[in-house]
């Protein structure tokens, strides 16, 4: 039982590996991308509600939302037609989650990737763009993904940099030690 979650974890983890061998808008594709976001809700759902939560779990939980965002990129962006600037704004979001992790990593000596509610807001948003792509303009789910992705990622910036101790599960900049 302990290690239910963690597993839940490594199977999305795996699944999104698996999406990059995968037509792009197939069923296969919509049902295993349904399956890693469903895990990514039931993973913490389990390991809180059974007291099953451990820093493995979380690192684990963090990587493989990471994995499953880089694989999602890779396999629609280059068949959507995006503007410019959204690939522009996306690079600028990616260098600042990657100056945040650092920071922590430089800080903690560990991979600190932190459970926000606004990372919660942006992942739970970015997990619904593909459901979204024949309903409203790329440019205009771009621009707001982006912005509440921006936000996000500064926010863990800085707290990231104003932290005096590593708490992987703060909520909020307002929240944080």
């Amino acid at each position: 039982m302990k290690n239910i979650p963690n597993s839940i974890s490594i199977l999305r983890l795996l699944l999104s590996v698996f999406l990059l061998f995968v037509k792009p808008f197939s069923i296969t594709l919509w049902v295993v991308y349904f399956i890693c976001g469903f895990s990514d809700m039931i993973d913490g759902y389990l390991a809180r509600k059974f007291n099953l939560t451990s820093q493995l779990g979380e690192k684990l939980d963090s990587i493989a939302d990471m994995v499953l965002v880089v694989v999602m990129i890779v396999v629609l962006v280059p068949i959507l037609s995006i503007s410019i600037g959204i690939y522009i704004w996306i690079a600028v979001i990616g260098v600042i989650r990657v100056a945040a992790l650092l920071v922590g990593f430089y800080k903690y000596c560990s991979f600190a990737s932190l459970h926000t509610y606004a990372n919660k807001v942006t992942g739970l948003l970015l997990f619904g763009v593909p459901f979204f792509l024949d309903w409203i303009n790329i440019n205009i789910l771009g621009v707001i993904m982006c912005t509440v992705a921006s936000l996000s990622a500064i926010e863990e910036l800085i707290v990231q940099i104003t932290s005096k101790e590593l708490s992987r599960n703060v909520k909020s900049i307002l929240a944080k030690k």
